[in-house]
């Protein structure tokens, strides 16, 4: 009965240091695994902050082509509409062609030529 006793005593022991080897491997793997989640979640959000950037640089930048285009537009559509007027006036005789002046310039000064 002494060697029974004495057996299981060390299967006891066994099982008791296995399980605190298996705890200590726990503990260890759980602070990995938090490492691993942070570092990931931390490239992550600088992966989204630089996305973000991206985009809004962009966006930016074709906000920007569009209202240059936009404002091209303007001046051209206002020189027509000035050359328009003039050959509305021109031609019901309400000016004279000697009357107008060309002047090379922007769109102001062609503006104030046919007032």
């Amino acid at each position: 009965m002494d060697v029974l006793k004495k057996g299981f005593s060390m299967a006891k022991e066994g099982v008791v240091a296995a399980a605190e080897k298996t705890k200590e491997g726990l503990e260890e793997a759980a602070a990995k695994t938090k490492e691993g989640v942070m570092y990931v979640g931390t490239k992550t959000k600088e992966g989204v902050v630089s996305g973000v950037n991206t985009v809004s640089q962009r966006t930016t930048d074709q906000a920007n082509i569009v209202a240059e285009a936009a404002v091209s537009s303007a001046n051209d559509l206002s020189q027509k509409t000035v050359e328009g007027v003039e050959n509305v006036a021109l031609s019901t005789g309400l000016v004279n062609p000697g009357e107008l002046s060309h002047p090379e310039g922007t769109v102001e000064q062609a503006g104030d030529a046919g007032q």
